[in-house]
């Protein structure tokens, strides 16, 4: 990316706009920060915008902080729930930070940035900080946030630690003094949260910098409540073919938020969707671009080769998984414990609209049993099936 991408691209907002720019425009190294909370153990694409954006500023030689959340993730950010999250011990934490860092080595090179934890700062304070901290807020103020408000109508259950996580990942602001704070635009609540608590405690007046929150494969919010995420763990078949399988109105949005394809051949790729050019094309060059960028070129030659092999001659995959099952047992039942699907609900809802093949015919019964052969759920998913015995 190029240094005039800073403040434009994958980015969703800058308040303020006017701050942003001037600081930038100064020649002065800026503080800025990312933060994560570890609440799982595996990163999807939408999780690497901001990290690219952070990784963005450190190669234009800003200091460049990420923020671990091994204090915050125990509590975990209530931003969009409609429930109050199971809170976490310090060592799920650290579990799932050591996934995360491994992931977030893929985009982050670790030599240009300093990673902090929030547990180093936010532990040791007092009821007496706490009470100062919070006295800088209202519960009106709180109470805006759409998830609160959302839950307070329906007459869902509202912690009062709930209120608390604003002015905890606002205090990392504070203590690190930043120019910047990079994340999410479901962050944007707790950003201005920090750049309010830095003018407080009469630290430097930062901005925030939002980046946007991506569709994942089914064209809702890419989230692992509606299994549609793009894993930076995924094989790369399975990368290449999420990608392949997308919405062709996402090509644009993945190519400006998840690659390093240059803004102008970006623009030439849009005038051709709008033109005559098929889709197809473009998905294939983006799907390449993004398996590439996390698991290399070969690979991404590989995944592309199958994936044509597969679904455009019709050949079946080369490492197909062979699976033993008892003889006379349900179909559906192979699929959920395969995880070829997510529920038995989703295999219903595949046999019945045409998705499921045993032996290239089509299943047309949700109580079909197993033959022995080759399965086909959806589009990519295969697995060789044999008798046990």
């Amino acid at each position: 990316m190029q240094s005039s991408d800073l403040l434009t691209r994958g980015v969703a907002k800058l308040i303020p706009q006017k701050l942003a720019e001037e600081k930038l425009a100064s020649g002065k190294k800026l503080r800025v920060y990312w933060g994560i909370d570890p609440t799982g153990t595996k990163m999807h694409l939408g999780h690497t915008i901001p990290m690219r954006k952070l990784m963005q500023f450190a190669n234009e030689g800003h200091h460049a902080i990420l923020v671990i959340g091994s204090f915050t993730a125990m509590l975990g950010d209530p931003s969009d729930k409609d429930s109050m999250r199971k809170p976490l011990t310090s060592e799920q934490v650290q579990k799932n930070f050591e996934s995360y860092k491994e992931q977030a080595g893929k985009i982050l090179d670790f030599s240009k940035i300093e990673v902090r934890y929030n547990h180093e700062w936010l532990a040791p304070l007092t009821y007496v900080d706490i009470m100062k901290h919070t006295s800088i807020f209202t519960v009106q103020q709180m109470e805006q946030r759409d998830a609160f408000e959302r839950r307070i109508k329906a007459g869902s259950p509202l912690g009062v630690h709930e209120f608390l996580y604003p002015a905890m990942v606002g205090y990392d602001s504070v203590v690190l003094d930043v120019d910047c704070e990079i994340g999410g635009t479901d962050q944007e609540f707790n950003m201005l949260a920090g750049r309010t608590m830095q003018k407080a405690f009469g630290k430097r007046d930062k901005f925030v910098l939002t980046t946007p929150l991506i569709e994942g494969t089914d064209g809702r919010l890419m989230s692992k409540t509606y299994d549609n995420c793009i894993w930076l763990q995924d094989s790369p078949k399975d990368m290449y073919g999420k990608i392949m399988s997308m919405k062709d109105e996402l090509i644009l949005t993945y190519f400006n938020c998840c690659t390093d394809v240059p803004v102008q051949e970006i623009k030439e790729i849009e005038k051709g969707l709008k033109g005559k050019s098929n889709p197809k094309d473009a998905k294939m060059r983006l799907a390449r671009e993004i398996v590439a960028l996390y698991h290399g070129a070969e690979a991404a030659k590989h995944a592309e080769a199958e994936f044509t092999a597969v679904f455009s001659d019709h050949k079946l995959p080369e490492d197909i998984k062979e699976v033993k099952a008892e003889k006379g047992s349900g179909l559906l039942d192979l699929m959920v414990k395969e995880k070829l699907v997510t529920s038995k609900s989703e295999a219903k809802r595949l046999v019945e609209q045409g998705g499921v093949h045993l032996n290239d015919k089509k299943v047309v019964s949700i109580t079909a049993k197993i033959e022995k052969g080759i399965l086909k759920v959806g589009k990519r998913k295969f697995v060789r099936i044999d008798f046990r015995g």
